[in-house]
């Protein structure tokens, strides 16, 4: 036998050899390497998961208290909307007679505060009249012939209102039409 070739004899393993023990470690090495890569990855997903369910939960949460009173604030709607004819159905001849001017003063001054604590809120009333059609806040009831241009709001039959930057109460509407 040559002083080259290494004898391993009856007992030992041909991988066992000093040379294959060094390659058996690094294709074990690269193994826990490739391991721990995925493992780093996937850690990276968890993470970027738990932060965007941490963000959409802050999210919601936000939203839920400026939205909270949602369903109170469209209540109080019909409430202005009835200071609103309650003012415009007083005829002059009562506007003029002392005896009422403090019924109307005070009618007035509660549907300014209603207004005022609507813009507290985030509350706005949506422009309408002379406005051009818009489905995301307006209602279309009818179309009517006008000179203004067709699409063109020309009455508003109910103001329409948002909370913050969504609809509450759409406008209901008449649109222009062409004439003829």
């Amino acid at each position: 036998m040559s002083e080259d070739t290494i004898d391993t004899g009856p007992d030992m393993p041909a991988d066992a050899a000093p040379g294959a023990e060094q390659g058996g470690d690094a294709a074990r090495i690269a193994a826990l390497e490739a391991e721990l890569a995925d493992a780093k990855q996937q850690l990276l997903y968890a993470a970027a998961d738990v932060q965007n369910t941490r963000r959409r939960a802050e999210r919601e949460v936000a939203d839920g208290r400026a939205y909270a009173v949602t369903a109170f604030a469209r209540d109080l709607l019909s409430v202005a909307d009835n200071f609103e004819r309650a003012l415009a159905a007083m005829p002059a001849e009562l506007r003029s007679d002392d005896r009422f001017k403090a019924l109307i003063a005070g009618i007035e001054g509660t549907a300014r505060e209603l207004e005022s604590v609507f813009q507290r809120h985030g509350i706005a009333r949506v422009q309408a009249l002379g406005e051009k059609l818009d489905p995301n806040f307006h209602q279309p009831m009818l179309e009517v012939p006008h000179e203004a241009e067709p699409g063109t709001i020309v009455q508003e039959m109910q103001p329409g209102y948002t909370i913050k930057d969504r609809l509450l109460r759409p406008a209901m509407v008449a649109v222009a039409k062409r004439e003829g």
